[in-house]
């Protein structure tokens, strides 16, 4: 028995249609998130007290499934925090300054630093680091500081948040909206993350060296000196050193881990989470020594403040999304009609039958659903809509929606993620000294390849 298209199906697709109309004129979506959850509570329950508790009920339902993915990311920026104010993220990446030997390492070599930083501790981070240690070698050798701004952006905001394979934030996002393992989008989004990024970052470098050729001569560069950074908490060089090399042997250990044992989405989050935990105590004891119990907590909650602040936006949009699925009835506190299969999963087998659907259109319909839901400059706010929207056109296809879910992501992320909304730039584009929207002008062009290609391939794929 099959459930046909029922009052709550097209309130819940009205909401949809409402949330992307607030995404393209770039208005908060958390009201109409809300307003959705309530209408849509109070059409089913017909219930005015109901649908208030509803509201709170879905943001309860998200904070906890979404709670291991802030705590992970609170984890990291505290960890972070102390390594940079103590100078040990600067020993960690110092000795690569020595191999920018002209504008084309300089290049690759922020880039690929700016992927692996992005991998372990996000971009933010990568940003003020690299700025202080990279760019004036990269200057003196050539590298114009606009083309250092968008390795930065491309590498870091796009090739590695895209794919957040050590994390795991967007991959458990869309997951979750999608109905699907993580680890099931995280393996149908390597090979289409390579093919973005590769294709990218190269279309990208040949543009930066096209420009270079028309240039008399590098551009003026001034940007923040090898020694500027926050190094406001003392640890002994020797002892700086030996911290720098052994915590980037913890976390590769966590990937052969993960790797050995198989560990995907919560677990490999714990594992990550863990170990930066762990980082963290270490060195806070070896810097405050017997005013350690008076400082740790300090650091935690500047974490949680970051985590919380980053999230605040993902709440309520999730929330509405995990009503198309597994959120329904916790949320609502009632069950849809016996038969139903979700409400996502209802209109993709109503719309197989409305109208022909192809690997085709679908692919693209991801590419655009991930780049609107990316205006809002934070690449995550929305990518649960693209993993919604990719289990409505995978039932429609009858089909794996694993690939569809991955491709939304892409899209999202690269554009909102910070290659090219301007507001999301702004940190590369102040450290490098560069207009954000003509940072954002000149990673259009590179995505724009990228997005392509990478939409070709999952039609491929399907």
């Amino acid at each position: 028995m099959e459930v046909g298209i029922l009052s709550v199906h097209v309130l819940y697709v009205f909401f949809i249609g409402a949330i992307i109309l607030f995404m393209l004129l770039r208005k908060d979506t958390t009201f109409i998130s809300l307003f959705g959850i309530f209408i849509i509570s109070l059409w089913a329950s017909h219930s005015l007290s109901a649908s208030v508790s509803s509201l709170f009920h879905s943001f309860i339902y998200a904070a906890g499934e979404l709670l291991p993915t802030i705590f992970i990311i609170c984890f990291i920026v505290s960890m972070s925090d102390l390594l940079t104010k103590t100078g040990i993220n600067e020993a960690m990446i110092s000795p690569f300054a020595s191999l920018v030997k002209g504008p084309v390492t300089a290049y690759w070599l922020i880039g690929g630093l700016m992927f692996a930083i992005s991998l372990f501790f996000w971009p933010s981070p990568g940003v003020a680091l690299i700025g202080a240690i990279l760019l004036p070698a990269a200057a003196r050798a050539g590298l114009p500081p606009i083309a250092a701004a968008m390795a930065m952006n491309l590498f870091g905001h796009g090739f590695a948040l895209s794919g957040d394979f050590v994390i795991q934030a967007a991959p458990k996002l869309t997951a979750d909206a999608a109905g699907i393992p993580v680890g099931d989008v995280i393996s149908a989004s390597i090979p289409l993350v390579l093919i973005m990024g590769v294709t990218t970052t190269t279309a990208a470098f040949i543009m930066i060296q096209r420009e270079r050729k028309k240039q008399l001569g590098p551009a003026s560069f001034s940007p923040v000196r090898s020694g500027e950074q926050d190094t406001s908490l003392y640890l002994p060089k020797r002892l700086r050193s030996i911290l720098a090399f052994l915590i980037p042997l913890v976390f590769l250990a966590d990937i052969a881990c993960m790797l050995l044992f198989n560990l995907q989405g919560n677990d490999a989050t714990a594992l990550i989470g863990g170990s930066a935990i762990c980082i963290l105590l270490i060195v806070h004891f070896l810097v405050y020594k017997q005013k350690g119990l008076e400082k740790i907590t300090g650091y935690f909650i500047d974490g949680f403040q970051f985590g919380f602040k980053v999230f605040g936006p993902v709440i309520p949009i999730a929330a509405f999304f995990y009503l198309g699925d597994s959120g329904y009835k916790n949320i609502l506190g009632t069950s849809l009609p016996k038969g139903s299969h979700g409400i996502v999963n209802d209109l993709g087998i109503a719309l197989s039958h409305m109208m022909p659907m192809s690997k085709e259109l679908a692919a693209a319909a991801l590419t655009a659903a991930g780049a609107i839901t990316g205006l809002d400059g934070s690449g995550f706010s929305g990518i649960s809509l693209a993993g919604s929207i990719a289990k409505l056109f995978s039932s429609a296809l009858h089909t794996d929606p694993a690939v569809l879910t991955a491709l939304g992501q892409i899209s999202a992320i690269w554009v909102g993620g910070g290659t090219l909304v301007p507001w999301a730039l702004i940190p590369a584009a102040a450290i490098c000294k560069v207009d954000p929207f003509e940072l954002a002008r000149k990673n259009f062009i590179p995505v724009a390849i990228g997005l392509s290609v990478t939409t070709i391939a999952a039609m491929m794929l399907l």
